[in-house]
Parts: C-alpha cells; sequence; structure tokens
C-alpha cells in the first residue's frame, strides 16, 4: 500500500488542507521550525493512532483549538491488487482517542493491512540506547509483521502476565496463594511460543542488520542479538523457575521473570551501542536495524515498510548520504527531511525524487526533481 494523500486538522502548525504524496522517495525541505517533522508526526499519527514524538498527543492540538485529526488515504502500489484505505485518528482536548478505517472505528486486522513504518528521528535513539523494553515490543511488531497469524502472542502473553500480577497482588493483602501454580502454568505456556516468535524475528534480522551497517560505515562488524531471560528452557522450565521464584514475586508484588524481562542487543565489535557507541554510531545503528527489518520484511514478501526519515542527514558525511540513498533503492515509499535538497544526493537509480518544500506549516509540491 502507498499513502496517497495525508490530511491534517488543527494539528499542530501543519496548515488544514490535503498533501498529495508519490511513490518512491520524497524530499520534505525546509527551514528549521518549518513543519518537515510535525508533517512526518501527522502521517504516523493518521497511520497508527499514536504520536511517535509524545505520549501526550493533546500536544499535537494546535493552540486555540479543541481537537486534532489526520486523515490519510492509501492505494495499492505496483503490482498490488489491495483495496484502498481511509485511516483517520483523532485527539480532543476532553476525549480519548480515536481511530476510524473506511469510515468505521479501527480493528486490529486494520493495521495488517497498511504498510510498517520505518521511522527515524533523533529522538527515537532511545530504542538503541535506552532500557530494553522499547526494543522488545519494537521486535514484537516486526514479528507480527513477519507473521501475522502470530500477531496476538504478545497480547496473550500480557494478559496471562498481568493476571498473574494481580494474583501476586492479592496474595500479599492476604488472598489464597493455591491457585498461584496454575497462573505458572498458564505464563510458562504464553512465555514459550513468544520467545519461539521473537528469536525467529531476530535470526531474520542478523545478516540484514550487518550488511546494512557496514554499508553505512558502521565498522567493526555489527550485530543483533535477542537474549531471552527464559534461555532455552521449554514450558515445564519455565514454569518450575516461576516456582522457585515466587517468594521474591511476592515480595517485590509483581513477576521477576520472564519474556518481559527480555533484552535486544545492538553491539558492533563486539561492544554493545547502547552502552559505547558514540551519537553517530548510534544512529547508524537505528538506521541499519530499519533498513534490516525491511529486507526482512522484503525476504518474507510482506509490503514494503513506510520510511519516514527526519534530519537523517545532519550526522552523515557526503558518502553515507549518497549510500543511504542508494539502499532506498527506489522502492517502497519513503519521505526524508532536510533543510536543504542538496543534502539528499540523487543516486542514478533515483534520478527522479518528488519534492515537498513547507513554510510555516503549509506544504507545496514542487514535482519531480532530476539534480
Amino acid at each position: 500500500m502507498i499513502v496517497s494523500s495525508v490530511e491534517p486538522l488543527s494539528f499542530r502548525n501543519l496548515a488544514d488542507r490535503p498533501v498529495e504524496l508519490s511513490p518512491g522517495l520524497t524530499v520534505v525541505h525546509g527551514a528549521n521550525g518549518a513543519g518537515k517533522t510535525n508533517l512526518l508526526e501527522a502521517l504516523f499519527f493518521a497511520l497508527t493512532g499514536s504520536s511517535c514524538r509524545t505520549r501526550r498527543e493533546r500536544e499535537a492540538i494546535r493552540f486555540g483549538a479543541d481537537v486534532a485529526r489526520v486523515e490519510a488515504r492509501l492505494g495499492p502500489g505496483e503490482g498490488e491488487a489491495a483495496e484502498p484505505l481511509t485511516m483517520l485518528a483523532s485527539i480532543s482536548s476532553g476525549e480519548a482517542r480515536r481511530r476510524i478505517v473506511n469510515g468505521v472505528a479501527a480493528r486490529p486486522e486494520d493495521d495488517r493491512r497498511r504498510p510498517a513504518v520505518g521511522l527515524f528521528m533523533p529522538d527515537r535513539l532511545a530504542l538503541v540506547k535506552g532500557p530494553p523494553s522499547p526494543r522488545r515490543a519494537h521486535l514484537d511488531r516486526l514479528s507480527a509483521a513477519l507473521r501475522p497469524a502470530r500477531a496476538e502472542t504478545r497480547r496473550e502473553y500480557g494478559r496471562a502476565l498481568a493476571q498473574r500480577n494481580n494474583l501476586l497482588a492479592r496474595i500479599r493483602r492476604g488472598g489464597d496463594p493455591s491457585s498461584l501454580a496454575a497462573w505458572d502454568r498458564e505464563l510458562a505456556d504464553r512465555a514459550l511460543p513468544l520467545v519461539e516468535t521473537r528469536r525467529e524475528a531476530a535470526a531474520e534480522l542478523v545478516g540484514p542488520f550487518a550488511s546494512a551497517a557496514e554499508e553505512l560505515g558502521l565498522a567493526g562488524g555489527a550485530s543483533i542479538e535477542y537474549r531471552p531471560r527464559t534461555g532455552e528452557l521449554d514450558a515445564d522450565g519455565i514454569a518450575t523457575e516461576l516456582e522457585e521464584r515466587r517468594d521474591g514475586d511476592l515480595a517485590r508484588g509483581f513477576t521477576g521473570y520472564g519474556p518481559h524481562r527480555d533484552e535486544v542487543e545492538l553491539s558492533f565489535g563486539g561492544r554493545s551501542l547502547r552502552r559505547y557507541g558514540s551519537q553517530g554510531q548510534q544512529r547508524i545503528g537505528l538506521l541499519a536495524l530499519l533498513f534490516a527489518e525491511r529486507e526482512a520484511l522484503r525476504a518474507a514478501r510482506r509490503q514494503l515498510p513506510l520510511m519516514l526519515l527526519d534530519d537523517v542527514m545532519s550526522e552523515l558525511d557526503p558518502e553515507r548520504r549518497g549510500r543511504l540513498v542508494t539502499m532506498l533503492g527506489g522502492e517502497g515509499q519513503a519521505l526524508i527531511t532536510a533543510t536543504e535538497t542538496e543534502h539528499v544526493p540523487l543516486a542514478e537509480s533515483t534520478a527522479d525524487v518528488a519534492e515537498l518544500a513547507i513554510e510555516g506549516g503549509s506544504v507545496g509540491a514542487e514535482g519531480a526533481a532530476a539534480r
């Protein structure tokens, strides 16, 4: 699926009118503060129903307005036979978020119809240098995109974990501990398929991640490794571990063992990018991860992700900038922001690139550029 247009209403500083988008690569350029990042955020919000910049989505409502909404229209890409989609997300000052797909309330399966979103923003570096939980969630989203039949695996584990934690809290208040064994088993049964799904998805990233990092200049052998807290244990072994750790869980009031404590380690030269990588190396690590996921989706014959790359060129030298554009390869759809179009060097395979100039939140198309 290709996003053909995005239409914001009272969303940050963006003008209230539709922005037409093209397949392939689009360069969104303008001065600092013009609204380039806001445009990418609006597109992300329309497709996912959440902001990629803040947990307080109400911050996106323009001052003086009560509601913000963004509508994205998607159509089939080249060679596809998919039905068109209209995805709308809104947030108001007094109500919760709303998501509507083709005129009705969104359903979980609707997200499997749209392309995944590969997002690069400076704040997104928390995925590389932050705690493990965002990396676990990120891997789970990729797993669902690669294998839609397993999309519920993480949610099923999450429900079992919540039930066991609730039981631990009740026991701490004087409740009956006799049913804890049943929830140990239930959690173990839900943990095993989650670990297997994550392990398979991570394995598909190993080669592409190393290749993309090398191409972008991260020398020294980049690698990605999934480290499950449960190791190689089967469901019986996980249940036994939970039983042996009950006293500690009761003292804490929550479950301290299981896939919700797993790590996904990004490294280069045998050293953790999170702990030892420079800002520039961490940026390249994040880019390499996005391109590795893109390659994994291609290999699985899934939709290529929509790539939203904000301020991606600022810390890349000219050679790496050229490699990045070449890696996009004219396939799928990507938007790159830059203060100057010259910051996005064009390869021969991507000679025709759409440009969108933005000033004061107002976007104007400049057609295709052959530079």
